[in-house]
């Protein structure tokens, strides 16, 4: 009987999960791109652009993560959710814009985390969405658009990591806080670098990375 119980609630999160997926899917296939004259941004419209995105030095916005953050009972929901979108996505060019998406959403999670006094899940979140903003670099494209956001999310993401979350980090974390933001200035570093080699002009590094 337990094992069946079990059975019938894995089914259970399956379903929902993918009802999320399906809402996510057409959802997306609705929204606008934003432009600025130099940057494509995140994919927003008028009621998903998180002000906090905006601040700063470096012109990109940051996708906004929703209301349920890994704090949440029904996070567990979202990460299913992300998992069988990205599985279920087989273009390896949308799968790097996923990566993107995820990383982008988690840094805004981390914030609020970190913002919260949830510095231990703060910083796992952070660890994640650096991951993902590495796994957003292509192996090889000519998508000139998707290189120049992605390098400018990049400096992004070390704008609000060493800005926003380091200053308002235990002590024993900033260390490790540190070298998330070395994530993001190798993601820089290597789309740059591609984007020369292509004989296109990376956004500036206001940052200088060398």
């Amino acid at each position: 009987m337990k094992i069946k119980g079990k059975t019938v609630g894995v089914a259970t999160t399956i379903i929902i999960a993918l009802l999320i997926l399906s809402v996510s899917i057409l959802k997306s296939a609705s929204v606008k791109y934003a432009y600025s004259p130099m940057v494509l941004s995140e994919k927003v419209d008028s009621e998903k652009v998180d002000s906090k995105a905006v601040h700063g030095s470096i012109d990109y916005l940051l996708a906004y993560p929703g209301k349920i953050h890994p704090d949440n009972p029904l996070w567990y929901l979202k990460v299913v959710r992300d998992k069988m979108w990205y599985i279920l996505t087989f273009n390896q060019d949308k799968k790097a814009e996923l990566n993107l998406l995820f990383a982008d959403k988690r840094l805004n999670s981390a914030r609020e985390l970190f913002n919260k006094l949830k510095p231990d899940l703060g910083f796992s979140t952070l660890t994640k969405s650096s991951k993902y903003l590495e796994k957003a670099i292509p192996k090889d494209t000519d998508d000139a658009v998707y290189l120049n956001k992605l390098a400018t999310a990049s400096l992004k993401h070390r704008e609000v990591i060493e800005n926003e979350i380091l200053p308002i980090a235990p002590e024993d974390l900033r260390p490790k806080v540190i070298i998330m933001s070395n994530y993001s200035k190798e993601t820089y570093k290597k789309v740059r670098d591609l984007m020369l080699s292509k004989g296109l002009v990376p956004p500036e590094d206001t940052f200088d990375v060398k």
